[in-house]
Order: structure tokens, then C-alpha cells, then sequence
């Protein structure tokens, strides 16, 4: 259903065409973009469970890294990251990662190796602004780099995912196992 077809009842809920109460949404657009839309002053209020919550939409900006990189300098799971207009890049030297704020499997990323930019999948991204992250490229295994990330609920292990790629940026078509934990 597209989003013109959604409408809002008396209590403010979220209702298709034919006024049946949506209870929950599967949603798959981004939801920088989603709050922009005029119905965005909506979304709180009309107790719709969405499948992706609201709150991932702080985990996926990534003007989250120099703010982190700020409170923990020197932190083993973190990067040195800034933002791209803060002086403090120049201690990246000419080899660094250039990531949008909003971007979508591995678009709009630039790796400079030695002041040379790599290829980039042009997608749009990058109007909101950039971060600049130290670049520590994933580990070769045969002729792909995998990057291994984690599901976790509540405070319980979930799941692990690999997902690898030819280049040192995944993107939409790279592999992508999944790996559930159970017990």
C-alpha cells in the first residue's frame, strides 16, 4: 500500500482505504526521509508498531561516530571520526573514510588511500553533511572482506550476520549469511 492511501481516523491511528485500523507498519524507507513527510507529526501519536522502531533512526546516522569518538578518544571498538568540517580531520593525514550522514548499503562512501579517492557508487547521499573516519579497511579472507555484525534483544545474543563482499565497502548485492542464536 502506498503511503498516499494511508489516512488518519478521529483518534489519530494510522487506517487504510478502507479505515481498518493499521496496527503495525513493515516499513523499509529510511526514516530521515519518513519524518520529513507532512503525516511525520503523526507517527507518535497513532500507536502504530513499526517494524523498524523510530529509535534506529539514531543508530543509523552516522553523526553518532565523532560524538562517541569525542566522549571515548581512544576507545578499542571505536574509530577516530569527525565531522568532515571540524579541523580535527588533518590528524587522519590523506588516508580516511568519507561517509554521509544518511546513506544506504555502502552508498556514497569514499575511501582515500594516500590522497587518492577509490570508486564510489554514486546514490545522492551526502546533502545533510559527512564524517571523516580513520580507515581501517575489514580483513581479506580469499578475494572477499567480510564484516561480521550482531542482533541483540533486550540483553540476550540474538543472531550474528556476515556479510562479504569483493571490495572494502559492502553494498546491496553483497553476500549476506545469517546466523540465529538459540537457547
Amino acid at each position: 500500500m502506498p503511503t498516499t492511501a494511508i489516512g488518519l481516523d478521529a483518534d489519530g491511528r494510522f487506517v487504510d482505504q478502507d479505515n481498518y485500523i493499521i496496527g503495525a507498519l513493515f516499513k523499509l524507507y529510511p526514516w530521515e526521509d519518513m519524518l520529513r513527510e507532512p503525516y511525520a507529526a503523526n507517527i507518535a501519536g497513532s500507536k502504530t508498531l513499526f517494524l523498524e522502531p523510530p529509535w534506529k533512526a539514531v543508530l543509523s546516522n552516522k553523526a553518532m561516530l565523532p560524538l562517541l569518538w569525542e566522549r571515548h578518544p581512544g576507545h578499542p571498538n571505536l574509530l577516530e571520526t569527525y565531522f568532515d568540517d571540524d579541523p580535527k580531520v588533518e590528524r587522519l593525514g590523506s588516508s580516511y573514510a568519507r561517509k554521509p550522514l544518511f546513506s544506504r548499503e555502502g552508498a556514497n562512501i569514499e575511501l582515500w588511500k594516500d590522497g587518492r579517492k577509490g570508486r564510489v557508487l554514486d546514490q545522492g547521499y551526502g546533502g545533510e553533511g559527512w564524517i571523516r573516519q580513520e580507515l581501517r579497511p575489514p580483513p581479506r579472507f580469499g578475494a572477499n572482506y567480510p564484516v561480521v555484525g550482531s542482533w541483540v534483544i533486550g540483553d540476550q545474543a540474538a543472531g550474528v550476520g556476515v556479510r562479504e563482499d569483493r571490495g572494502h565497502v559492502t553494498r546491496d548485492r553483497s553476500r549476506f549469511i545469517p546466523h540465529i542464536i538459540e537457547g
